[in-house]
């Protein structure tokens, strides 16, 4: 498994990123405002499809946005489609449409 790294810039614009040597595999693209963190997409290089890279950056965002006490926004159809099929799972930092 390779390490998912959290990269910001000063607006709070970033991603979650997989690199393995000067490749990157995985990309998780968000953005944070106040005490939001809203995924915009997902994206694993075609090679390394099938790895788990996507579920990887995806427990790691939920960890930091845990450890930040933000809610997330999941306008990434991958993050969405996670959150809708365990909605258990998430429910405490979902921000659904319409919730404050």
């Amino acid at each position: 498994m390779e390490p998912v790294a959290l990269k910001l810039n000063e607006n709070q614009r970033g991603a979650f990123l997989i690199i393995e040597g000067d490749r990157q595999l995985g990309e998780m693209v968000i953005g944070i405002s106040g005490k939001k963190l809203k995924v915009y997409h997902t994206e694993v290089a075609p090679e390394a499809e099938g790895k788990g890279l996507a579920k990887q950056m995806l427990d790691s965002m939920v960890s930091y946005a845990r450890e930040q006490q933000l809610q997330v926004v999941p306008l990434c159809a991958f993050v969405l489609a996670q959150f809708n099929r365990h909605p258990d799972q998430y429910a405490d930092l979902w921000k659904k449409d319409g919730q404050g």
